[in-house]
């Protein structure tokens, strides 16, 4: 818990600068865009200039619901904003959302912020809910939108980002499902009976860090000029906890510690300005964070490996190919 205390202070005393960088002539897509850290993220890339910001949103008319609201705050252009239906718990959502960016003339930044905190265990697309969401999907996201990312900084003489909405409960994770034998972690987090639910969210977002190191791995920047990282926002009040809000403590947290959602969203806004030293890595707050040892020196490296081989075996059965980037 030696992370608490540091966390606790910034939380409270330290928040995030205003973000300052130019989207002058972008074109950025915010999954999760209709509430929350999504909501204020679009509209702090609106405030800098973007061209056209794409909202990703489950439900398409929340989505619109929203994009009308940010218009009427930004005074963009009306077709500055889009609203593109992704549904994060469908494979066949996110590989139709991954045809029309296709279609795009550029893509500078993807802000993969959708995801959820579940309390129940339930299964969809053949695997617990939460880590479909948070983790197959949007890694899934992630490959199908980087031959674009790609593309656009190759064209553009520029550097494109990928940004994954974390949180520092990753350090939390107990994760014993790292424990089972080889190619089975995530069966044993498909096994209802052997889940930890309690600790769902928090081994999710552990996974997630994980994937973005090792996809930054496989991807140098020299190669693919699309740095990927993620991004701790610290605790936000957001519709993320939504299924715990019958919780006194849950309530008495937010109103004591939660930081208002325009703040957490500068973080998402700051990780796509860091540029290259971000590459494969965590930001708490605006700061990059090379954790060594969360489970301690070689088991780390072997868990890390252990799930890059599963997750990416997962997702060639959904489309074979799609992680050879």
């Amino acid at each position: 818990m030696s992370w608490a205390f540091p966390f606790l202070y910034r939380q409270l005393f330290v928040p995030p600068p205003v973000p300052t960088k130019s989207f002058r002539h972008q074109t950025v897509i915010v999954t999760g865009a209709n509430v929350g850290l999504g909501l204020e993220c679009a509209r702090h890339v609106l405030r800098l200039g973007a061209s056209k910001v794409i909202l990703a949103c489950r439900n398409t008319s929340k989505g619109e619901e929203a994009a009308t609201e940010l218009r009427n705050s930004s005074r963009c252009a009306k077709d500055t904003i889009e609203v593109w239906q992704l549904d994060l718990s469908s494979y066949e959502s996110v590989g139709a959302f991954a045809r029309r960016v296709i279609n795009l003339p550029r893509l500078d930044v993807l802000f993969a912020n959708a995801g959820i905190h579940a309390v129940d265990f339930t299964m969809v697309e053949g695997h617990e809910a939460t880590i479909t969401t948070n983790v197959i999907s949007t890694a899934y996201l992630c490959f199908l939108l980087c031959p674009t990312l790609r593309s656009t900084a190759t064209k553009f003489g520029t550097q494109t980002n990928i940004v994954i909405t974390s949180s520092e409960l990753y350090r939390q994770a107990k994760f014993v499902e790292a424990q089972a034998p080889e190619g089975q972690i995530f069966a044993t987090m498909d096994n209802g009976d052997r889940s930890l639910m309690e600790d769902r969210y928090n081994v999710s977002k552990l996974i997630e860090y994980f994937f973005v190191r090792s996809m930054a791995e496989s991807m140098p920047l020299a190669q693919n000029k699309v740095i990927i990282n993620c991004v701790a926002p610290g605790f936000c009040k957001s519709r993320l906890i939504r299924e715990r809000e019958d919780s006194l403590l849950i309530r008495m947290s937010v109103k004591a510690l939660a930081r208002p959602t325009e703040v957490g969203a500068r973080t998402l806004v700051h990780a796509a300005d860091a540029g290259p030293k971000s590459h494969g890595q965590i930001l708490i707050d605006d700061h990059v964070q090379k954790d060594k040892d969360i489970f301690g020196g070689k088991k780390e490296r072997e868990i890390q490996d252990r799930l890059w081989k599963e997750l990416t075996s997962i997702l060639e059965g959904i489309r074979a190919g799609v992680t050879k980037i």
